[in-house]
């Protein structure tokens, strides 16, 4: 097998849901430190240690390089995060964020769904999806920071952490002291080796802003795309170049799509929605290589089998990798990556935090520690962690998993999509429906019900879902399996509630 074949494998296996790791899909205050106070954590019998850090100086002038909270990134957790420190009143003047990138806080779901839509279909644009905007609320623009007294920083990653000193370095040379600390760098793309061409001109990742409008260049021009992965970025991109009708392949390792989530039949349901659009499927394939043409830019994908497919332009989606990047020596978590925390998000290190894709959490109601790379995470573990921090509020994170996706919703598509799953896929499936209308899919173990997928759901019945997923009722499998619809499968497990 060649070094990319085994490196997609291994990325194939290495993803569980079961083990806790998402499918796809991140002020100064004038104190001095002399004078900066902490006090032990209100639960000194949970796992980590950690402080109460804050400031005595009431000036909030942005005029020295103390900040009482900072937080490092620039994805949907930040912008949560920075939501509820204004609720709580402890934004003005004392909160900082440090992002890499151009743009405040944005919800980085759409890049792979409504930003890749085509001029004439009504594409999503920035400030269209600045946060909070998918989770309801006001809409989190640059002005919005500016007008909350929250102090910006743009395109400067953080290179250092000093943990003893409470300092950060940035990729620009300034040096940040910090009071309290979150963490919110969200996940980087997983690439292909440039070794075998995956830097390639007409090659693309897409992980944000930039990636998305490098991407959208290249379909302006493209006349064959090929996607590699069968995940959610490998869905959501080959429903987009439907939108933009070019002929559209899709490669990935495994026998079917959403391996990790989909069973074989309700996969097969969905690939057979994506034929009738004209979507080719590889299925069980190993790439060899990404072939270069004349021009130095991609030109095609040469198979482990023998075979070639052209292709001017390439989206990579195998998965993602945690950015912890300088913050390795906060402690990581080696089984499903990412920093440890706790319940609370507290890191072992006093002060430091950790939220979003980033972190390694208690998965309390499974009883495991998970990294949920999802936009709903990014927002309940911002929102629990900061309200832990400024506050005596000491229950710990109980997430239920939520899984979605969108795709196909532009002006002329056959046909729109959208299917959200709650829980935990183990166990046994039972699929109800036809997905025409709507389908269904429940896992039940040991005769409880541990997960739910519905595609095409009313709202009301979407609203069931987390109710059930997280009240795991005992439910007759045999009554179950001969309901006549969704609606009549969803009615059984609601009685037995």
């Amino acid at each position: 097998m060649s070094t990319v074949g085994r490196f997609m494998a291994t990325m194939s296996n290495s993803l569980s849901l079961k083990h806790g790791v998402s499918l796809y899909s991140s002020t100064s205050s004038s104190f001095s430190l002399s004078k900066l106070h902490c006090k032990p954590s209100l639960v000194a019998s949970r796992p980590f240690y950690n402080r109460r850090c804050f400031s005595i100086s009431a000036s909030s002038s942005f005029a020295n390089d103390n900040r009482e909270y900072v937080i490092v990134g620039g994805g949907n957790a930040a912008g949560y995060a920075a939501r509820t420190f204004v609720e709580h009143g402890l934004a003005d003047g004392k909160l900082c964020i440090v992002t890499k990138e151009a743009y405040a806080p944005y919800e980085r779901p759409a890049l792979t769904k409504g930003y890749l839509f085509p001029l004439d279909k009504k594409p999503a644009r920035l400030p269209g999806f600045h946060t909070c905007v998918g989770g309801g609320g006001e809409r989190q623009t640059p002005e919005w920071y500016q007008e909350k007294g929250i102090e910006m920083i743009y395109e400067d990653a953080v290179t250092g952490v000093d943990i003893e000193k409470h300092t950060l370095q940035t990729q620009s040379g300034k040096s940040l002291k910090y009071g309290s600390l979150i963490v919110a760098t969200g996940c980087t793309a997983t690439r292909f080796p440039e070794k075998i061409g995956g830097n390639l001109p007409g090659v693309h990742y897409v992980r944000d802003v930039a990636d998305a409008d490098s991407l959208i260049e290249s379909l302006k021009k493209a006349k064959k795309v090929v996607i590699v992965g069968g995940g959610y970025i490998g869905m959501e991109v080959a429903a987009a170049a439907v939108g933009w009708n070019l002929d559209t392949t899709v490669i990935f390792p495994e026998d079917h799509l959403l391996q990790r989530l989909f069973t074989p039949s309700l996969a097969r349901k969905y690939e057979e929605l994506y034929e009738q659009n004209g979507v080719k499927f590889v299925k069980g394939a190993m790439i060899k290589n990404l072939e270069a043409g004349s021009d130095g830019s991609v030109a095609a994908v040469n198979l482990e089998n023998g075979s070639t497919i052209e292709a001017d332009t390439i989206i990579i989606g195998i998965g993602a990798k945690p950015a912890v990047g300088p913050f390795e020596n906060v402690g990581l978590d080696t089984t499903v990556g990412g920093i440890e925390v706790d319940g609370l998000f507290r890191s072992k290190v006093p002060g430091i935090f950790a939220i979003g894709d980033v972190a390694a959490f208690p998965l309390k109601m499974y009883d495991r520690v998970a990294r949920v790379e999802h936009v709903d995470h990014a927002r309940k573990s911002a929102q629990h962690c900061v309200s832990a921090l400024l506050s005596a509020r000491t229950h710990t994170y109980d997430y239920l998993p939520y899984f979605y996706s969108r795709v196909f919703e532009y002006e002329g598509s056959q046909r729109k999509v959208w299917w959200q799953f709650f829980g935990d896929n183990v166990g046994e499936a039972v699929e109800v429906g036809n997905f025409d209308p709507k389908i269904a899919t429940f896992w039940i173990d040991s005769g409880r019900l541990k997960g739910v997928l519905v595609e095409s759901g009313s709202p009301e019945e979407f609203q069931l879902l987390p109710k059930i997923a997280k009240a795991q009722p005992l439910v007759d499998k045999a009554k179950l399996q001969s309901a006549s619809s969704v609606e009549e499968a969803l009615e059984i497990i609601h009685q037995s509630m």
